[in-house]
């Protein structure tokens, strides 16, 4: 049986006026233990070079979501509701709201 290749879904790079990077990556692939849902992705808001939000699904440690420093894990229902709460982390972020514990 043939093995599928990962599928570039999307990849979108910006960076804002404050020199912030928001970086989203997302690749269809097999749907494995690791991957039940086909998908590989990766977002993540860079400020001053270090991660402050992040959310992506590495192999061995599955979904997961980076704020302020702190990994918890994720529950992935699809790509738009990713997208929908990584935007809402980096709204957060740029309020001031750097704490991660009522999340």
């Amino acid at each position: 049986m043939p093995t599928m290749k990962a599928k570039l879904l999307t990849h979108r790079k910006e960076r804002n006026a404050d020199g912030h990077i928001m970086e989203l990556k997302a690749w269809i692939v097999p749907v494995t233990e690791c991957t039940p849902h086909g998908l590989k992705y990766s977002a993540v808001y860079i400020v001053n070079g270090v991660r402050a939000i992040g959310y992506d699904n590495e192999r061995g440690k599955g979904d997961h979501r980076h704020y302020a420093g702190v990994e918890k894990p994720y529950t992935f229902t699809s790509m738009a509701q990713l997208l929908t709460d990584f935007n809402a982390d980096v709204t957060r972020y740029l309020e001031g709201d750097d704490n991660e514990s009522d999340l």
